[in-house]
């Protein structure tokens, strides 16, 4: 018995037991040697003319048998000689491909395309097997060789048994795995089916470019015979066929012109198990120093489990038509965790197990050109069609709000011109660049309210105030908003150029306002005038309210901005806004959450103001009314009160 030319035992339990996490993968690496052999010998024959070769019909074939725990990987590829099988598989991590791909370099991709790259992932199979039995016969060779070895001790050199691969065109390799006994901790028994190999071969290698043959039993029924009364019953029979497993050809590596949209449609619901067609398709090819080919999808819907934490975002990236990640999440900022696709590039750089990378700065930059390609899509379907993509904002909109919340703001350039917010004036979606074109004459901010329903916002007295005077509101409902806002604080014009029909504009940043801001007076200058005279006037009317709603309120003023029919408000004077403190306080394990300075703004021009002023030397009317107005401005805000039962009481009494 020849040993390992490592001389090391404990190197080659390292390449069976620590280099790959999941075992299922052993047949992804075999299909793929075999397919490099298939390559090989098809490259030999279209290099030397001497070689004939039918290349329709070479293709790599399994087969199993359950009774003698086997599973058998065979091509009709180039083959190996006596020495080429000690040296390909007595030498660890000594790689025949890798070295035949450095030699013929500058013909990879033509009708040519190498995978193994290592040289240990033949020794996969020893995680999932007792023994392994190669037999090769190399192209044009006398006679084949079996390679045998239990992975631990070493491994033999002999001629082939009769039988084995001993026609004078039999040339190829069978590789046959001796599967282990299965535990409750290691089921090798899957892998003894047409299902559990069938799943493997789809999962994994559905595209290798060779066919994936394997003898699958099927049912058919039998013929009626002749003298069947009325009460036959169809019978059925059992008979085997050989099936090719694999597609192939990858539908990613057409050109978009070539492939009909119902094509995309079916291959993606297929894949990616959606029962809707997507919402866009991407396809793009990169060649260059880094070459890759991507297929990306926008869904129509949303999963149901987008925004728990067990979603996991990524694409699934390929190398040479060979799945490596399932879903690489690298590929994706988190704001596009909804995109769905197959990224395939022979050229990034694998770790030695092929499930994951060895330079990032090759992953990054993929990535960066497919969020380029996600965004234009994006904008394209925002300005081309505007209904599919108020339906892509409905459902992914708040991920891209997220995207800026999480950033710190750091993302807003590259995804504010994506947000839809409900315009209150025009009763419909709008962006933020066209709630800017459309802003009333000496408006120099973009308003917005926020709060648990489109409805409810609308009739706050901040919002009616704002449309009174001719503001549009822009009405936000889902949690993220108002913290996305804070951080965002502007939102970025760029600059216009001028012509005959318009007045061209410099760049700027428009800051965003929240309209229930304390300190923001949407008044005009006379009202604004004349509010700041009544504060001056009825300041000790004010202090005494405050002191009798026991500093549930900071301050107590007047507002010029209110419209006619709302006598009170409360407003927040601080960076917490009284949303913002409802949704913290509504989290669990928040109960010391930071609360809003809230603000009582007053309507002078209501009849309850008089109310008050001829209350001021009355304590304790002034009180009630004080408490009723506060109670009062909190309901209609969707807050809730802190005592109702008081609140009735004092209802009660002014009745």
């Amino acid at each position: 018995m020849k040993q390992f030319k490592t001389e090391s035992k404990k190197l080659l339990d390292l390449m069976i037991n620590s280099i790959y996490t999941n075992k299922e993968i052993f047949l992804r690496e075999l299909i793929s040697n075999a397919s490099d052999a298939i390559d090989k010998l098809s490259f030999e024959s279209l290099t030397n003319p001497d070689i004939k070769v039918d290349q329709a019909a070479l293709a790599i074939r399994l087969s199993f048998d359950k009774d003698a725990r086997t599973i058998t990987v065979s091509d009709d590829g180039i083959g190996m000689t006596e020495e080429e099988l000690d040296k390909n598989l007595g030498t660890i991590a000594h790689s025949g491909s890798e070295q035949f791909k450095e030699e013929n370099a500058e013909h990879q991709g033509d009708d040519m395309d190498i995978i193994g790259q290592f040289g240990v992932g033949f020794y996969s199979a020893f995680m999932v097997a007792d023994k392994v039995r190669v037999v090769s016969r190399a192209f044009g060779a006398d006679q084949a060789f079996a390679w045998e070895s239990d992975g631990v001790k070493g491994y033999t050199i002999e001629p082939a048994a009769e039988g084995e691969r001993s026609g004078a065109d039999d040339h190829g390799t069978d590789v046959i795995l001796y599967l282990r006994k299965s535990t409750d901790a290691d089921d090798t028994d899957r892998f003894l089916s047409e299902w559990g190999l069938r799943d493997l071969v789809r999962k994994y290698s559905n595209y290798v470019r060779h066919p994936i043959t394997m003898m699958v039993t099927k049912s058919r029924q039998k013929p009626k015979p002749a003298d069947a009364g009325d009460d036959y019953k169809p019978e059925y029979e059992d008979y085997q066929e050989l099936e090719t497993l694999n597609s192939m050809t990858p539908i990613w590596k057409k050109r978009s012109g070539d492939v009909e949209q119902k094509d995309y449609d079916e291959f993606y619901k297929s894949t990616f198990h959606d029962f809707a067609d997507p919402l866009r398709t991407i396809s793009f090819h990169a060649e260059g120093t880094l070459s890759y080919d991507a297929l990306l999808f926008i869904p129509s819907q949303a999963p149901f489990d987008l925004y728990s934490k067990d979603y996991e975002k990524g694409l699934a990236l390929y190398t040479s038509n060979v799945l490596i990640q399932e879903k690489c999440a690298d590929l994706l900022p988190d704001y596009y965790n909804f995109v769905r696709g197959i990224v395939d590039s022979p050229d990034v750089k694998l770790n030695i197990s092929r499930e994951t990378l060895q330079q990032n700065a090759q992953l990054r930059a993929i990535a960066r050109r497919v969020e380029k390609k996600v965004t234009s899509e994006l904008e394209d379907m925002r300005d081309k069609d505007r209904e599919s993509f108020e339906k892509f904002f409905e459902n992914f909109g708040r991920g891209l709000k997220f995207g800026i919340y999480s950033s710190y703001g750091s993302k807003a350039s590259e995804l504010a011109d994506l947000l839809l917010f409900w315009s209150a004036k025009n009763q419909s979606m709008v962006t933020l660049k066209e709630y800017v074109d459309s802003m009333a004459d000496g408006q120099d901010k973009v308003y917005y309210a926020s709060g648990e329903s489109r409805e409810l916002v609308e009739q706050t007295p901040a919002v009616k105030g704002a449309l009174a005077h001719g503001y549009d509101v822009l009405v936000c409902t889902e949690d993220v908003d108002e913290f996305m806002f804070q951080f965002m604080r502007s939102y970025h014009v760029d600059a216009v150029a001028g012509d005959s029909e318009h007045k061209g504009s410099e760049a700027r940043d428009v800051e965003l306002a929240n309209v229930a801001d304390a300190n923001l007076d949407l008044a005009t200058e006379d009202e604004k005038k004349e509010a700041e005279r009544l504060n001056d006037e009825n300041k000790d009317l004010f202090a005494a309210i405050k002191e009798s709603l026991d500093d549930k309120v900071t301050d107590v003023k007047v507002s010029a901005s209110l419209d006619a029919d709302t006598p009170a408000t409360v407003s927040a004077a601080g960076p917490v806004s009284l949303d913002m403190e409802r949704r913290l306080q509504g989290q669990p394990g928040m109960g010391d959450a930071p609360k809003a300075e809230r603000v009582l703004m007053l309507n002078p021009k209501h009849p309850v103001f008089g109310k008050l002023q001829a209350a001021k030397d009355d304590a304790d009317r002034l009180k009630l009314y004080g408490h009723i107005l506060y109670d009062q401005a909190l309901l209609v805000e969707g807050l809730p009160i802190d005592d109702p039962v008081e609140f009735a009481k004092d209802v009660t009494q002014l009745m």
